[in-house]
């Protein structure tokens, strides 16, 4: 049997620009990401930060979502309770967390994610797609994220939760 990874091993590990998850134990490492991700990310960032209210915070990745020893994720953001960080990582699920894929971790982020962050507690999921553009929304029911509202290119897509935004996929990039 191949012993499991804990955070604590994760902590060891060097600072070298690569983003390091644990999903059951399993050692998962993202490359730094592609100019094409990191304009969706900071347009995103943008536009939650500014739709945001005050008794919630949009945090930018990277930043550990501490689940237990063996379970420690890095959504590319997060919507979370003002609070309910330490000063080192997210110890409960946020309100939203957002992914934005690229080549190298969209299996991951389509599939061992996807499970893992609703057995994590997860109520809402973002999936963005720089490719398509296209943005996924999806919802925990049943203890599964479900695919509950998906839009691509200049398709607006207005959600209530966490709070009231207005997205469109195309807009995300510059």
């Amino acid at each position: 049997m191949v012993s499991q990874l804990t955070y604590a091993d994760l902590e060891a590990l060097p600072e070298d620009g690569k983003r390091y998850e644990l999903i059951d134990g399993e050692l998962f490492v993202s490359p730094s990401p592609s100019p094409a991700h990191q304009d969706v990310v900071g347009n995103l960032h943008v536009l939650l930060r500014a739709a945001c209210p005050p008794d919630l915070k949009v945090l930018l990745g990277p930043l550990d979502w501490l689940v237990d020893e063996h379970n420690v994720y890095v959504p590319d953001l997060m919507v979370v309770r003002r609070g309910d960080t330490t000063p080192r990582l997210l110890p409960r699920p946020p309100l939203l967390a957002i992914e934005v894929l690229s080549p190298s971790t969209r299996h991951v982020d389509l599939g061992r994610k996807r499970t893992a962050y609703a057995r994590a507690g997860l109520d809402d999921y973002w999936i963005v797609d720089p490719l398509t553009p296209s943005v996924q929304l999806l919802e925990r029911r049943d203890g599964r994220l479900h695919a509950v509202a998906a839009v691509s290119g200049f398709e607006p897509l207005t959600v209530d939760r966490p709070f009231r935004l207005t997205v469109v996929p195309a807009d995300l990039l510059d």
